[in-house]
């Protein structure tokens, strides 16, 4: 018999409620045992709970649900507590002495799936979901959770049913009064798995933007403005800001929220050339992340009193040039950034740190380049890394396939593995390791 598992589904710590979970066989036993009684199904009831000496326990919210329509499929049950950590622990205590086991990270989750309750992909919208920190974060993940992806799956098997079929009829019945082209039909079927793969392939990059945030890197001279800027943008002091020049020596990251999507602001070493070696390798970093980031900002020194060094060679067309410290008298680094902003098709803005208005305006400016890279259309259906590599290896069978469809039996074995890497992808076929890795980083009561 299945092991019986519980585990808390609320964080640790004071609170007006904690809740614990129970999934497995011996649950309604165990219920029986702490509260008297089980309640009716999915009727929350108040109930005195006791340990096995007959010591009240809490006074609590009470819910049973027997599987299979249950989160896990199994049977089920909640207990609402109070949230003191001492009864809490004393209501695990007894569960633990009633024969329960404490749950593995990810275990409800993962019975969900081996119950057929959810796919693997949803399983990893759960995840997603517990993890959202922004809208666009929660959207990707609903949309996940809501089974976009097996769907999708679901649409393209249609597809491979088709060409599979047509590929074999080649292959069987040689003999039979069957068009001379038959294999060759399959290609329409080919063609939009290709095309749909493809799309779906494009939308994992921004699925994974949306997840770990939008990067965008401040570069430029050291005293240019940008630790004062990105102290302005977090609304806190973040970074460190002096006078003296080469103050910054590491990358300094704050994490923003902007029209619904996460960002990730980047304060980096001023570049230039220089022989102290902390600092040197500061400038290495800084160009580093400057060349991985979604969006550069060149800040200047506008007032004249900083370096008026070239535009670095890590910026690209539609970066932005900020020209900075608008509040003093702009001096010749303010026009050569001008100048060098038109050269590079990089788009200008001028503005102050110290004015809560420019801070607001360049907030919008970057809020609009966020949802221009990241906010088209709906949600994408694949969301992760691993969905992109079956994707991808989905896509190199039919490539093959309809590369090889003069020889049908290779075709459609191509069509066959194509099919297998997508089963992969909602879970249908899934090595054990893999669901170990993906479980494993769920949260305890998960």
């Amino acid at each position: 018999m299945r092991d019986t598992i519980f585990a808390p589904a609320t964080a640790p710590g004071r609170a007006a409620v904690a809740v614990v979970r129970l999934s497995g066989p011996l649950s309604g036993e165990a219920l029986v045992s702490l509260a008297g009684r089980r309640p009716s199904p999915r009727r929350a009831v108040v109930r005195k709970l006791k340990d096995v000496e007959g010591r009240v326990l809490d006074e609590a919210l009470v819910l049973w649900m027997p599987g299979p329509a249950s989160y896990t499929g199994e049977n089920s049950a909640e207990l609402h507590l109070h949230g003191g950590p001492a009864v809490v622990a004393g209501v695990m205590e007894a569960l633990a002495g009633l024969g329960l086991r404490l749950a593995e990270p990810g275990e409800f989750t993962r019975r969900a799936f081996e119950n057929g309750r959810l796919d693997l992909a949803q399983a990893e919208g759960v995840a997603d979901l517990i993890e959202a920190e922004t809208e666009a974060q929660r959207r990707q993940a609903l949309a996940q959770l809501d089974g976009a992806l097996g769907r999708a799956r679901e649409a393209w098997r249609s597809d491979l049913v088709e060409a599979l079929a047509l590929f074999e009829a080649a292959v069987d019945f040689p003999d039979e009064d069957l068009p001379e082209d038959v294999a060759a039909r399959a290609h329409p079927a080919l063609e939009r798995l290709v095309g749909a793969l493809r799309s779906a392939l494009d939308g994992v990059e921004r699925a994974e933007r949306v997840r770990d945030g939008f990067a965008i890197a401040l570069i430029g001279a050291p005293n240019a403005g940008k630790s004062t800027l990105l102290n302005a943008l977090s609304r806190r002091e973040a970074a460190i800001v002096t006078a003296t020049p080469g103050t910054t020596r590491d990358v300094i990251e704050v994490a923003l929220q902007l029209s619904g999507y996460k960002v990730i602001l980047a304060d980096t070493a001023g570049l230039r050339d220089t022989l102290d070696e902390v600092e040197a390798e500061g400038v290495r970093r800084a160009r580093r992340r400057a060349e991985a980031a979604d969006l550069r900002l060149w800040v200047v020194d506008g007032s004249g009193g900083g370096d008026a060094s070239p535009a670095p060679e890590v910026l690209r067309a539609g970066d932005i040039c900020l020209v900075a410290k608008a509040d003093l008298p702009a001096g010749d680094a303010a026009a050569q950034a001008q100048v060098e902003a038109v050269a590079l098709r990089l788009e200008p803005h001028r503005l102050s740190a110290h004015r809560a208005e420019d801070v607001a305006a360049l907030e919008a400016v970057l809020a609009e380049r966020v949802v221009a890279a990241l906010g088209s259309g709906e949600p994408p259906s694949a969301t992760r890394l691993r969905h992109a590599a079956l994707l991808a290896e989905a896509l190199e069978r039919l490539e093959s396939a309809r590369a090889l469809s003069a020889e049908p039996e290779l075709a459609a074995e191509d069509v066959r593995l194509a099919a297998r890497a997508l089963d992969r992808i909602t879970g249908k076929i899934g090595p054990e390791d893999v669901l170990d890795r993906i479980f494993s980083t769920f949260c305890i009561g998960k």
